[in-house]
């Protein structure tokens, strides 16, 4: 039988997605939702593992597709220890990693170990690729203002990547020979300057940048502490107020920009306003990153879920349009990232890369 098939994998907390893809073409995919009376059962999401394995393995035999029809295997990437972008065999290292929530516990966690148990099976290739630990940034951009606190880099790297190969690919030009910023719009905001192929700054989505519809952003740091020595708030009301309950949920309380954006359009000005200050401050994030790289760049992208709202959109461009064109991929597709950058290393555009060769040790 050939071996013609990658198998695409992405944990989420209540579902697996899965692809088939035959090359760039995707041949079939769902999303598997797992009952809660199910994940119930698991005390962490490590355990989950032989569950959600068995769950794939169904929906292949289903499909009437065999381990022995794929060619490889490719997982979200977890929390992992900082390392460069790029596509990762899954080793044994980065497992340990993963086991251990080396970053901290999240299902994409599961990614890279369901991916390399299928793989087994028929002894080939299991990958991840740029996961939310990439870190490329300049030494320059890690100095925060107080020795005791670094910037870090956390990152909606498997978009943002995507898309920069994406316009690259579009415009006949080498991603090393460009610079772009990517603005990946969704439940948190990742704004990145992508020079000559790497994400050199970012601002960190869970703690900075703009307010997102449930994070809050950058806030106003003296008026943050005392927030947190009033005695009115514990750490994880303090927490959540960062992320969770924060951005959107907590001025008009919902998470959904497009009933934010529909609010607006029926008369509510209070709606009209909190969207356009998210669209006012992921305009001014933009403009800090241009400045980081001098001004020299090729086009602002503009990804994710809410790229596909015309008026932020809109309001956006009008304010960051004097820069670079403003080009729009809406959404995302983190299966297709996937297949592709596992496609790279497999087609020898790029070698594949060993994780505990590459983890990056911050001082």
């Amino acid at each position: 039988m050939p071996r013609e098939y990658i198998l695409a994998i992405n944990p989420g907390s209540t579902s697996t997605k899965v692809a088939l893809y035959n090359g760039e073409e995707k041949v079939f995919s769902s999303k598997i939702e797992h009952p809660s009376i199910e994940l119930d059962r698991y005390s962490s999401v490590i355990e989950q593992y032989d569950y959600r394995l068995n769950v794939i393995i169904n929906w292949l035999r289903e499909a009437n597709v065999t381990t022995a029809s794929l060619r490889a295997t490719v997982g979200r990437g977890g929390l992992l220890r900082p390392m460069p972008a790029g596509t990762y065999l899954v080793t044994d290292a980065m497992i340990n990693d993963l086991k251990d929530n080396i970053g901290g516990e999240h299902a994409s966690n599961l990614g890279g170990i369901l991916a390399k148990g299928i793989a087994d099976k028929e002894e080939i290739k299991a990958f991840i690729v740029d996961p939310v630990a990439v870190d490329e940034m300049n030494h320059i951009a890690r100095i925060s203002g107080m020795p005791d606190i670094q910037r870090r880099s956390q990152v909606h790297a498997l978009n943002i990547k995507a898309v920069s190969h994406r316009y690259a690919h579009e415009h006949n030009k080498n991603l090393k020979d460009i610079n772009l910023i990517v603005a990946h719009l969704g439940g948190g905001i990742s704004v990145a300057p992508i020079e000559k192929g790497l994400i050199t700054d970012v601002n960190n989505a869970n703690e900075m940048g703009p307010l997102s519809p449930e994070r809050s952003g950058g806030l106003p740091v003296g008026d943050l502490v005392k927030m947190c020595y009033s005695g009115k708030y514990t750490f994880n009301e303090i927490k959540a107020k960062l992320k969770g309950k924060g951005g959107l949920v907590s001025y008009l309380g919902t998470n959904n920009a497009k009933e934010v954006e529909e609010r607006a359009n029926n008369g509510d000005e209070r709606a009209g306003l909190i969207f356009m200050v998210m669209a006012y401050q992921i305009a001014k994030e933009i403009g800090a990153m241009a400045a980081a790289l001098c001004g020299k760049l090729d086009a602002i992208i503009l990804t994710g879920g809410l790229a596909y709202s015309k008026t932020l959109t809109d309001k956006i461009q009008s304010m960051t349009g004097f820069i670079a064109p403003v080009v729009l991929y809406p959404g995302e597709d983190e299966l297709k990232a996937l297949n592709e950058g596992a496609l790279r290393v497999l087609e020898g555009e790029e070698a594949e890369k060993i994780y505990e060769n590459e983890v990056i040790i911050n001082d």
